[in-house]
């Protein structure tokens, strides 16, 4: 049976060991080096796991450049990331809207109708419209607050969209 050349990580002692030498140093030069940007806490988890996921290559003697390099290596994919996110929010613009500014009148005109409406409606009416239109209540659930029958719910409702329709032209 041949013996390993060199001892690796993948003891749980060894790599706790390394964790616990490492793992603050690491996190500081990580945090002087790019600062809270990078967010080096998380960094330096993914480091350990890529140095778990590895252990069996990587010998006890080059661990600790194996998650400083990791580190660096992830900061600075991230710092690029961040980098290329910016440059996307510069060149996109910032109030594009694909509606035209006639279209955003005439749909502020029709919510001040469509409000207009809503307060000619009576208490009832508005009451049970609202919950089955807006909260999307069925009429046994509206019923059971309102503590009416199931057949006034619906009166209520539909007597509510007739008088909306009439109110509101074009609906």
């Amino acid at each position: 049976m041949s013996k390993p050349l060199f001892e690796n990580v993948c003891k749980e002692e060894i790599f706790a060991q390394i964790y616990q030498k490492w793992a603050t140093h690491l996190h500081n030069f990580l945090y002087y080096k790019f600062g809270e940007q990078v967010n080096p806490e998380d960094k330096v988890q993914e480091a350990f796991i890529k140095l778990w996921k590895h252990c069996k290559e990587t010998p006890i003697d080059k661990a600790k450049s194996f998650l400083f390099t990791v580190a660096n290596n992830l900061s600075l994919n991230e710092v690029k990331h961040q980098k290329v996110v910016l440059k996307y929010q510069q060149e996109r613009p910032q109030s594009s809207s694909p509606e035209t500014p006639q279209f955003l009148l005439e749909e502020q005109e029709y919510l001040q109708k469509l409000q207009q409406a809503l307060a000619q409606l009576s208490d009832g009416q508005r009451e049970a419209f609202l919950l089955n239109r807006i909260e999307g209540k069925k009429h046994k659930e509206i019923a059971a607050i309102l503590g009416i029958s199931r057949k006034a719910v619906e009166k209520r409702i539909y007597t509510a969209l007739e008088k909306l329709r009439k109110d509101i032209d074009k609906i």
